[in-house]
C-alpha cells in the first residue's frame, strides 16, 4: 500500500485510466465485430462510418496506434468493398 500522498493520488489516478481504456476497448471490439458481421450492403456501410469514426477518435486520444487504427480501417473497407461485389 502506497504510504505518499502523490502515490495514493497516482493509484487513484491510474485505476480510472485504466477504466477508460478498457471500456474503450471493449466498445471497439464491438463495432469492430458488428461491422464485420453484416451482409447487407445498406446496412454495412453504417456500421462501417460508425467504427472508422470510432477508430479515428481513439488514434487522436492515444489509446490506439495510427498503425493499428489504419489496418483495422484497412480490413473493413475490404469488407465493405467484398459485399459490393457479391
Amino acid at each position: 500500500m502506497a504510504n505518499h500522498k502523490s502515490a495514493k493520488k497516482r493509484i487513484l489516478v491510474t485505476a480510472k485510466k485504466h477504466a477508460i481504456n478498457k471500456s474503450s476497448s471493449a466498445k471497439l471490439k464491438t463495432l469492430y465485430a458488428n461491422a464485420i458481421e453484416e451482409t447487407d450492403k445498406t446496412t454495412a456501410e453504417g456500421s462501417y462510418k460508425v467504427a472508422v469514426s470510432y477508430i479515428d477518435k481513439m488514434v487522436d486520444k492515444g489509446r490506439l496506434h495510427k498503425n493499428t487504427g489504419a489496418r483495422k480501417k484497412s480490413h473493413l473497407t475490404t469488407h465493405i468493398n467484398s459485399l459490393n461485389k457479391a
